[in-house]
């Protein structure tokens, strides 16, 4: 049976994306009310492809759109030509196992925008919905890097308004929706949560939003050698780690409402 809140639903006029970093943390995310959800692998990382196996066990379990992060490493967005043929190839894979929409984001070295292999991408996407990410958010010209994405025809773009949060970046948000007037959907995230997200609402005049709701998940079974680490040189404690929080996200949104 697949899991469909539909509490939040409520004519708030606030569509909520999910960032999620794992199958579990989507259907977590749908149990809390989430309209939509962005599928991850790696959020230590900003988000990178997810597996198939993580694609359809959400598409199995949620009934809400599934937007999958097409990006095959972390450090910038200008990329090789293998990574660009493997991310043209995680596009297609995923679109056929039931993606609803793919996120991704092409720069060249000076930072613009790549519209060669946009275009390339949103060939592969063809009637799905394209996302580009927060590679936006590093763009010398983010109105030029915007009319490139809307002479495309870029569905919708994720940003903070070139600042580490949208609060910071609340201003910009703001005349990038105004510039935009429609011809690209403008989808604020990056440092929202439940005690900032009704102010960022009201001061950008936004009717949607993303933003990730985790809470501390615990795995006991590293416990008995705690002196062992898994990872590279950040080492985190290798018996919790962060999972959606349902219940935070119906907060969020109760929020974000007010």
């Amino acid at each position: 049976m697949k899991t469909v809140n539909h509490e939040v639903n409520s004519g708030n006029g606030l569509l909520f994306e999910v960032c999620c970093g794992s199958a579990e943390d989507a259907i977590e995310a749908a149990r809390g009310g989430a309209h939509r959800v962005e599928l991850n692998s790696d959020l230590f990382h900003g988000g990178l492809t997810p597996t198939i196996g993580s694609l359809l066990t959400v598409k199995k379990h949620i009934d809400i759109p599934v937007m999958c992060m097409v990006r095959p490493r972390e450090g910038g967005f200008c990329y090789t030509e293998t990574e660009f043929e493997v991310m043209l190839s995680d596009a297609e894979c995923l679109l056929k196992n039931g993606a609803d929409g793919i996120v991704f984001g092409f720069l060249h070295e000076d930072g613009t925008v790549d519209e060669d292999r946009t275009a390339k991408m949103l060939s592969v996407i063809g009637e799905k919905e394209s996302v580009f990410h927060r590679a936006i958010d590093v763009t010398p010209d983010v109105f030029k890097a915007l009319d490139s994405l809307i002479s495309l025809g870029v569905k919708r773009v994720l940003t903070s308004g070139q600042q580490p949060t949208v609060p910071m970046g609340a201003e910009l948000i703001r005349r990038m929706i105004d510039y935009s007037a429609g011809r690209i959907e403008i989808l604020p995230g990056g440092g929202i949560d439940a005690f900032n997200a009704a102010w960022c609402r009201k001061t950008i005049g936004t009717n949607m939003m993303h933003a990730a709701v985790h809470r501390t998940a615990y795995d006991r079974s590293c416990s008995g050698n705690p002196s062992i680490y898994f990872g590279g040189a950040v080492y985190p404690p290798e018996d919790r780690y962060l999972i959606a929080d349902s219940e935070g996200i119906k907060e969020f949104y109760k929020n974000a409402c007010k």
